[in-house]
């Protein structure tokens, strides 16, 4: 159930263009090494040209595990998420049972 809803909730921002260029986190075909090589690119550039470069490094380990899920249902409200889907988030957040028909096979997760 998890893989549906991430695909349609990545298929809506893609298609909104909510989600920026740049995003590697959480993104099919790009990774930590990815945002390296583009990071590292961008700096290097940027001293070619004799430019300052200053970095600041956060780190949002388990930010999702510390969010108030009404707000993040608000915000994928606010983006414009469908209500069937954010309902499906909502009850997948809140740890409610979902029942799946596909033609005339169902199950549960």
């Amino acid at each position: 159930m998890e893989q549906i809803i991430l695909s349609a909730i990545m298929q809506y921002m893609q298609d909104n263009q909510v989600i920026r260029p740049h995003q590697h986190g959480f993104m099919k075909g790009r990774s930590c090494l990815t945002n390296l090589i583009s990071f590292y690119d961008k700096v290097t550039r940027l001293v070619d040209e004799a430019k300052a470069v200053d970095v600041v490094y956060l780190d949002f380990s388990k930010a999702f595990d510390t969010i108030s899920h009404s707000i993040f249902l608000e915000k994928l409200a606010a983006h414009g998420l469908d209500g069937c889907t954010l309902q499906s988030v909502k009850n997948w957040l809140y740890g409610q049972a979902q029942r799946v028909v596909v033609n005339p096979v169902s199950g549960q997760s």
